[in-house]
């Protein structure tokens, strides 16, 4: 066992204003996936464009917002569906893992949101989740759905440029956030109802070998989104215990990020921005808040984000 890390807490960056709220009016996704707990708003899937706008997702109301430097928001796309995940691409489109719909795209400019992937085989997704992108524009993502420990059939998928899907691993007791590593030959994969971190070898022909567990968490929900730093230092959101956690490329635990009061305990996302790009941004799903801490070291750069 290791000794506890040292612990801070984080500042509140902005909160989606109030006249973005859609109260305590009902949705199927809330009723499913958060027991029907009010869901005035549900934060997601930070990532940053390259002019230095955050983007998150309100997963039960179709919603993408697009925030400032400075914390103004505004609704930048919205549409039929349940948008977790999102990444950018290099060519400047957004890809968001959509709950309801498969794999969507979005123009950034316009807001407009179209089908990229919609099924696997004249199959329909079980629930997508979140995404990563790889240097040579392949998107790997994650199949979600209600899977567990009781029923372990989520997916993780390739998708390459040419449009192929690939099933790279499958019966996943509930697969959530992704990163790849710096080298590109493994991912890191949240298996939220595992309560664990997943290291995942890739072949040079894109399959698996050797799969193991990186990281045993315990309480709370069991880890959600991941973001990856310059180092391969993982942060994880650790959903129920409001907080995230750093550890080392090897696995061990440097330091915890605590949400301050007032927020909430559903620290589910988070992704690295700021001047230097050492600021974690942090989403806090149920208060509709973004949240910031100071890192110690500044976060890998995404492909989108690269000459």
């Amino acid at each position: 066992m290791y000794p506890p890390p040292p612990s801070i807490e984080a500042e509140v960056f902005t909160r989606i204003p109030e006249k973005f709220s859609q109260g305590n009016r009902g949705s199927e996704w809330a009723t499913v996936q958060i027991h029907g707990a009010p869901s005035p708003t549900f934060l997601e899937g930070p990532v940053f464009d390259n002019d230095g706008f955050l983007w998150v997702t309100d997963i039960p109301w179709g919603r993408l917002f697009k925030i400032s430097p400075r914390g103004e928001v505004e609704v930048g796309a919205e549409y039929d569906g349940y948008p977790n995940g999102i990444k950018f691409l290099k060519d400047g489109r957004g890809v968001i893992a959509c709950h309801k719909r498969g794999l969507m795209q979005f123009d950034p400019r316009t807001g407009e949101v179209t089908p990229l992937v919609e099924r696997h085989m004249m199959e329909p997704f079980k629930g997508c989740n979140d995404l990563c992108v790889a240097s040579n524009g392949d998107i790997y993502f994650t199949d979600q759905g209600q899977s567990g420990l009781h029923l372990p059939n989520g997916r993780l998928y390739r998708l390459t440029p040419e449009g192929k899907l690939h099933v790279v691993l499958d019966h996943i007791p509930s697969p959530n956030g992704l990163v790849l590593s710096r080298s590109e030959t493994f991912i890191f994969l949240a298996v939220t109802r595992e309560n664990a971190i997943w290291r995942v070898p890739l072949t040079e022909h894109g399959s698996v070998t050797k799969v193991g567990r990186f990281i045993q968490m315990s309480g709370g929900n069991g880890p959600d989104g991941v973001a990856i730093d310059a180092e391969d230092n993982l942060a994880i959101c650790h959903v129920g215990i409001g907080s995230v956690w750093l550890f080392s490329n090897v696995g061990e635990p440097m330091l915890r990020i605590r949400a301050p009061e007032g927020t909430g305990r559903m620290t589910t996302n988070c992704a690295y921005g700021g001047p230097d790009n050492k600021t974690l941004f942090i989403t806090e799903s149920t208060s509709g808040t973004i949240l910031t801490a100071q890192m110690p070291v500044a976060g890998r750069l995404l492909p989108s984000q690269t000459p």
